[in-house]
């Protein structure tokens, strides 16, 4: 009898338990479409971390992830679904992590995502996202491709913003990759490709005459033009 009753108060708890725990999922469900009507993101953020606890999902972490990464919270992001590739990521995982990675200059590991999502939906957009990784990482020829690719396939609505002046601006993606093009021509040789570079910069501004980067970077290549025919004219000792 004794066990039986305590068998029976267990099974009280549980239900109990049970009621509470679907009490709570319904009330973070609610708060959660009620955060999203008022456009608070932080409740919203809030909300999805009780709900991911009670109820884990991937497809909820990923969109917890996304929120973090919005926000300019990259570590977060990251740190909610972690940094190594997965076969089974979905899309919105996918540039999670290699956004993220980006942003915190971990290029070499943000690659190995760019280089997936571009596996499976290739578009001009990430094509520039991996010529720029490339072009820092000094992988030049992997840059080229990513660029011939991005100038065979941009089109003219398609823009591309840059952030280097206070206020930011926008040219047409041909253009940003007419400019990285010249820049791998640039580091592939310094020495002998530089007018060859200034002659695809002197392209760009006729294309999009609004590329302050491009006057910036010409003007520095120029710069180093200079410095190395004076030391060439200098009598050897």
């Amino acid at each position: 009898m004794k066990r039986i009753m305590m068998l029976a108060a267990l099974a009280m708890v549980f239900q109990i338990g049970a009621q509470s725990n679907t009490e709570l999922i319904k009330h973070f469900e609610a708060y959660n479409k009620q955060m999203r009507a008022q456009g608070d993101v932080q409740g919203m953020i809030n909300a999805m971390t009780h709900l991911n606890i009670l109820v884990p999902s991937e497809a909820r972490k990923d969109t917890l992830a996304y929120i973090y990464m919005s926000e300019g919270q990259y570590m977060q992001a990251l740190n909610t679904i972690g940094i190594d590739p997965k076969v089974d990521d979905s899309d919105i995982a996918l540039e999670v992590k290699a956004m993220s990675l980006k942003a915190v200059k971990q290029p070499e590991r943000a690659l190995v995502h760019f280089n997936e999502m571009f596996k499976r939906n290739p578009s001009p957009a990430l094509a520039y996202e991996l010529a720029e990784l490339n072009l820092q990482l000094q992988k030049l020829d992997e840059a080229l491709t990513h660029i011939n690719y991005g100038l065979a396939n941009a089109t003219p609505e398609m823009k591309h913003a840059y952030y280097e002046q206070q206020q930011p601006y926008q040219v047409e993606l041909k253009s940003a990759f007419m400019y990285l093009k010249a820049l791998q021509l640039f580091q592939k040789d310094r020495k002998n490709n530089i007018d060859a570079a200034v002659d695809i910069l002197d392209d760009t501004l006729k294309a999009s005459p609004n590329f302050n980067l491009v006057n910036l970077t010409k003007n520095e290549i120029l710069r180093q033009k200079q410095m190395m025919q004076a030391q060439e004219a200098q009598p050897k000792q």
